[in-house]
């Protein structure tokens, strides 16, 4: 028998050294890859997302009953998309990510563009984000935000991790991530595109980058938004960007010139959520108040102050509470993934939800200028809600593959398979 004759494929050398080391790795990663683990945190987090979900449709009934009719509907299809995309297992989702980057940037493309009917694509406020779906408008942003986590964990998953410490490796998802932000930013949507930068530094953090570097970024974003803020930098952003850092700046030192005006808004979302006090006004007090004010946006953007109007700092700290289980819940989820395209995956889609809560809020109580952010379950909106819900599906999906107590946990990026 020649020597080619008695070779061994890699496969029948594993089936025929079962009890070695290196077998009993082998088959143990194929005993356990797809299989689900019930018993997981990541159930904290669906039954946060549903907590808050349910409070949102009861806060837009205060003062839009056909819009909290509408987000009851599609509550029930959103979690049913969560759980379509928590059953297949997370990992098999790394070969997809290329074509959705492509779709999700052609998508935030298309709605760019000038010759595109607005039939199709409905401006708002002079505002190019929306693509008309019939039953409902979708954001296409909002798949992006989802996507880009993806593709970040992916790649930083992908061998990336060990080479951060240099500063080309550190400062490419930065130069990818600029992209998806641009053409968020050109639509013009600077609330969802600030949120990029916090999910990434996180992602960063966890994934083995060098402090002192996310240091130096956050000091320099720092020095450009002072820039943007106190020199003639800011000539260079739009009119209405620009009016809405001076209606902040005037809201921070008493100044009330502009709150008929750019300040309008958010002059009456902290009227109303002041006269809530600590128990609020009720159901038919919040809406006459609401009305009376005419607060813009009431049933999306403005949702919180409605809450705390009808159920007072009570409402407001609920509302925070059930944010702060569900990123609990999201940060045991990654603490206990057992790769690290989970663990990053987790962490991204957590901190992307928390980040927008406060901007959000913040925006509400006069604290960051209005930037057109929702409040995420809570506010009315059938993509957005359908998203973020798919956001709380793959976290599910993270959770549901964890290791066994005993069971030898993948490696880091090089993984070894």
């Amino acid at each position: 028998m020649s020597v080619m004759g008695t070779r061994l494929t890699a496969r029948q050398r594993r089936s025929r050294a079962p009890f070695t080391a290196r077998g009993l790795h082998a088959q143990s990663r194929l005993l356990h890859i797809g299989r689900i683990r019930w018993g997981t945190p990541g159930w904290i987090v669906v039954l946060a997302a549903l907590a808050l979900s349910i409070f949102g449709i009861a806060a837009i009934s205060t003062t839009e009953p056909g819009f909290a009719r509408r987000q009851a509907m599609f509550l029930p299809i959103a979690f049913f998309g969560a759980l379509a995309v928590a059953l297949p297992d997370y990992r098999h989702a790394r070969r997809f990510v290329p074509a959705l980057m492509i779709i999700s940037i052609g998508m935030l493309v298309f709605v760019l563009l000038p010759f595109v009917p607005s039939s199709i694509v409905r401006p708002y406020n002079g505002a190019r984000r929306w693509i008309n779906l019939g039953l409902t408008d979708f954001q296409p942003s909002e798949l992006a935000k989802v996507v880009w986590v993806l593709a970040m964990a992916l790649w930083l998953r992908t061998g990336a991790r060990n080479n951060l410490r240099t500063w080309p490796r550190f400062l490419f998802p930065f130069v990818v991530t600029a992209i998806p932000m641009g053409l968020i930013l050109i639509e013009p949507d600077l609330g969802t595109a600030v949120i990029f930068v916090p999910t990434l530094m996180a992602m960063l953090l966890t994934a083995g980058a060098r402090l002192r570097h996310l240091l130096l970024v956050v000091l320099l974003g720092a020095i450009g938004v002072g820039a943007i803020l106190f020199t003639p930098i800011k000539g260079t952003l739009k009119a209405h960007q620009q009016a809405r850092i001076d209606a902040l700046v005037a809201q921070l030192s008493n100044d009330d010139q502009y709150r008929n005006d750019i300040g309008f808004q958010g002059d009456r979302a902290m009227t109303i959520t002041g006269a809530g006090g600590m128990y609020g006004l009720g159901l038919e007090r919040t809406k006459t108040l609401v009305r009376f004010n005419a607060l813009p946006e009431d049933h999306n953007d403005m949702i919180f102050a409605v809450i705390v109007c009808r159920w007072g700092a009570i409402g407001g700290l609920l509302t925070w509470g059930l944010f702060i289980v569900l990123a609990v819940g999201g940060f045991v989820v990654a603490a206990l993934a057992r790769d690290a395209f989970g663990r990053l995956l987790a962490i991204g889609l957590v901190v992307m939800l928390l980040v927008q809560m406060l901007i959000n809020t913040g925006m509400t109580i006069g604290l960051l200028p209005i930037t057109g952010m929702t409040l995420p379950f809570v506010s009315s909106g059938g993509s957005s809600l359908l998203m973020t819900w798919i956001m709380v599906g793959l976290v599910l999906n993270v959770g549901l593959r964890r290791p066994r107590r005993m069971e030898r946990w993948e490696g880091s990026p090089g993984e070894g398979g």
